[in-house]
């Protein structure tokens, strides 16, 4: 665990975000190094799996509240709408965490290998699930992080390591639970091309209908089980994508507010205003403005002064849109936090 915490800790130093997220070039990778506890910060997180490596945090799904410390693996096992906190986390004992996307069609390939299960799990009561890390599930991560540093071996050893990591998983102790999420024909399933054309195309206008034929439901039975499943209705959800992206633009991309609004479909500014202050507790500028001044402080202002500042300044611009959920956080991504 200490090499794999040490490994991000690293990486992290170098392109993480204002709030301690780094994404890489490694698919569905990313990680999160943070020197202090955080505000709630909001997002859409795609179904991923996170190896806690120190500190603490704190995720709000739904009515579901679960906090998570050092030595945890934590699965979230659809798109799902987060509330994340840092809760643990000083200069000297970092909050550090790796998330890794699951892959349901990589899931399912397995399953079909596996021995079945003589008694299928009922349907998840949580869309969170938590256990103990162990070696093999750490071991895959430190894996991963290696591929930083040889991005030629990528290709040919990603999908590797990603599937045994899934098989891991499957062989855990949620992996009843898993199996039926992935199963073809499940509720989960179903939802998951509405949400990915919600994703493909949350600037534009999305008729219902639309989404409950992707979900091969009808209208009425689409909104009761994506509300079910995602704790939100469908134009919600659409909103929370088009905020969060909006968010990115502005830390990230150095957008204005009013460019933010209109690139993520918007076609109101004011709107725009209102419902961003309800979603991040502040209007664009002020929350924006916020977000810049821990930059003053901490471990990462001390790299920007040992040569480094250029660099420093263009972290920002790494946060890809598969963030958004999304830590989430992803989309993702949905950033993951």
């Amino acid at each position: 665990m200490e090499a794999l915490k040490q490994a991000i800790i690293r990486y992290a130093s170098c392109h993480a975000n204002v709030d301690g997220l780094a994404t890489t070039p490694v698919p569905g990778l990313r990680m999160m190094c943070a020197f202090r506890p955080s505000r709630p910060m909001r997002s859409i997180y795609k179904p991923l799996v996170c190896l806690v490596l120190h500190g603490a945090k704190q995720l709000t799904i739904g009515t579901e509240d679960h906090q998570f410390a050092a030595g945890a693996s934590v699965i979230v096992g659809m798109d799902a709408p987060v509330t994340g906190r840092v809760v643990s986390a000083s200069q000297t004992q970092p909050y550090v965490a790796l998330a890794v996307e699951l892959d349901f069609a990589v899931l399912r390939d397995l399953m079909a290998q596996m021995p079945a299960d003589a008694s299928p799990a009922p349907a998840p009561s949580t869309r969170v699930w938590m256990a103990e890390s162990d070696a093999a599930t750490l071991d895959c991560g430190l894996r991963l992080m290696r591929l930083l540093d040889r991005p030629d071996a990528v290709p040919l050893l990603h999908a590797g390591i990603v599937r045994e990591l899934h098989y891991w998983l499957l062989s855990g102790r949620h992996g009843a639970a898993l199996r039926r999420l992935a199963l073809p024909d499940s509720h989960a399933q179903r939802m998951v091309a509405a949400v990915q054309m919600l994703r493909d195309g949350f600037r534009h206008t999305l008729p219902v209908e639309q989404l409950a034929a992707a979900a091969r439901m009808s209208t009425s039975s689409f909104h009761r089980c994506f509300k079910a499943m995602t704790t939100l209705t469908p134009v919600q959800f659409q909103k929370q994508l088009r905020l969060v992206e909006a968010r990115r633009l502005m830390l990230s991309e150095g957008f204005a507010a009013s460019r933010a609004a209109y690139e993520v479909g918007y076609e109101s500014v004011s709107q725009f205003t209102r419902e961003y202050a309800r979603m991040f507790g502040a209007p664009p500028r002020r929350d924006v403005q916020a977000e810049a001044r821990p930059l003053k402080h901490g471990p990462r202002e001390e790299s920007a002064s040992h040569g480094n500042s250029a660099g420093r300044r263009r972290v920002g611009s790494r946060l890809s849109k598969a963030s958004m959920g999304d830590r989430v956080l992803s989309p993702p991504l949905s950033r993951f936090q």
